[in-house]
């Protein structure tokens, strides 16, 4: 029956989750086309591979599709969402046509507020090397692929599910992996306990063949596992988890440590990212890797060389005794596990961020919490709320976030309302020797980074 639908037609084919299922699509031998609001670096590759897109939504963009798929963040009033109804086209949110994706293979979902794209990625890295050469959906660029989606032979598709608009609740997973669960997507849930009630019924729609692997340090999760009616296999840093780790040794951007499992320890491990939270994500990959009879030999050898993720830590360069990371932190936990990791790893250098708070409602939501992020930097300098596609809210903007912080005791909080240009000029003129700077954010501020390496490098040489 799907087969009768040639041709997809994606609205939003840039945004990082669109894409990866736009081109398993279009490998699979489906004619695909796609729209944005804007050229990148997604809608270029996408182009190289061969699909079609279009820069701008306009009606004539869907000529000739037979379904329309759309992201979370496209509205009910884009023009091409309008006219596929006229025409009776069916339109679909992104997760359906994942879910559909899903009926062609074993389905292996990770879903969290937080570690969602670095799991995802170890899971498929350890499969991948461990032969069983899985088809790979993932919200984020996997640097040892270039890209962030992959079609494979084997019977399993190993994907993100992403939970912000209730949307994960059209997949079926066969085996289900929860990160964490947080106070994020308020907007659309409202409050925690809707939050928890979706993971519930999510995890529970796994098959009685299945698993589902569960965070045991995140209360929450903890919350909800006596509501779980399926097998579950727990993790995490207590002797209590089916899967935990010990003899921890954080090192310079890495981290080393043994792992019990089933009441036995199968031996030690080291990854090359820093920070606990990324111990608990390796070890979600390594009980699945265990699963599967992967040789603990291969698991060793597969974390050792990862590669990982663009966006997450990612080193972007340094010079003068200053080194420059970005990271997509854009939620208050998300932000405290990176500059944790990053002040573990250089416990003699200055930490200095530049954030780019994410979406108006997230940050009227969480603005407290956000206010009590950062304290393992020794500087901020705050942008301007970036608001992919929100309306301003009255009262919630950037300066009243660092007067919340300064009103805590941040003392080396400055906001900077200005551009690329005033930002990376006042980095030139403070940061010294021994100093860390990283990004932090979901919108475009990774570009400062990236300006700033290639300033420093020239000034440099």
């Amino acid at each position: 029956m799907f087969n009768k639908y040639k041709t997809i037609h994606f609205v939003g084919i840039g945004g990082i989750g669109m894409s990866g299922i736009a081109e398993v699509l279009h490998n699979l031998g489906y004619e695909v086309t796609g729209s944005d609001l804007k050229e990148s670096d997604t809608t270029k590759r996408l182009q190289s591979l061969g699909l079609k897109i279009n820069i701008n939504h306009r009606t004539e963009n869907i000529n000739g599709a037979h379904v329309i798929v759309i992201s979370s963040a496209v509205k009910p009033n884009n023009p091409e969402v309008i006219e596929a109804k006229a025409r009776d086209i069916p339109v679909i949110p992104r997760a359906e046509m994942l879910a559909e994706l899903g009926r062609l293979k074993y389905a292996i979902l990770i879903a969290g507020a937080h570690g969602k794209t670095t799991t995802t990625s170890l899971i498929a890295t350890l499969l991948s090397d461990g032969g069983f050469d899985p088809t790979v959906v993932i919200g984020g660029k996997l640097n040892s692929m270039g890209t962030n989606a992959k079609l494979g032979q084997g019977d399993f598709i190993v994907a993100e599910a992403d939970e912000s608009d209730g949307s994960f609740l059209k997949l079926n997973p066969t085996i289900s992996v929860i990160t964490n669960i947080d106070k994020e997507h308020l907007d659309f849930f409202g409050n925690i306990e809707n939050i928890k009630k979706s993971f519930i019924e999510f995890i529970n729609k796994t098959p009685f063949y299945g698993f589902s692997v569960m965070c045991l340090e995140d209360s929450h999760v903890r919350e909800i596992i006596p509501f779980i009616d399926r097998k579950k296999i727990t993790y995490g840093l207590t002797s209590q988890a089916d899967i935990y780790a010990y003899n921890i040794i954080e090192s310079k951007m890495s981290m080393t440590f043994d792992v019990n499992y089933k009441g036995k320890n199968i031996g030690k491990f080291t990854i090359p990212m820093p920070g606990i939270h990324n111990v608990f994500n390796s070890l979600s990959a390594i009980v699945i890797a265990c699963e599967f009879a992967i040789p603990v030999e291969k698991i060793y050898k597969s974390l050792l060389e990862f590669k990982g993720i663009q966006r997450r830590l990612q080193y972007k360069g340094g010079a003068k005794g200053i080194v420059i990371y970005d990271d997509y932190g854009h939620h208050p936990n998300e932000i405290k596990a990176t500059l944790k990791a990053l002040k573990g790893s250089f416990k003699n250098e200055k930490i200095n961020v530049v954030f780019q708070p994410h979406r108006y409602t997230r940050t009227a939501s969480l603005i407290d919490d956000f206010a009590d992020s950062f304290w393992d930097a020794d500087s901020v300098i705050m942008m301007d709320i970036y608001p992919a596609g929100e309306k301003a809210i009255e009262g919630i903007n950037s300066q009243v976030l660092v007067q919340k912080m300064q009103q805590r005791g941040f003392k080396n909080v400055i906001y900077l309302p200005k551009g690329e240009d005033d930002i990376i000029d006042y980095l030139s003129r403070e940061l010294k020797k021994d100093s860390v700077l990283i990004t932090l954010g979901a919108g475009d501020v990774y570009k400062i980074a990236e300006r700033f390496a290639e300033k420093l490098n020239q000034s440099f040489y």
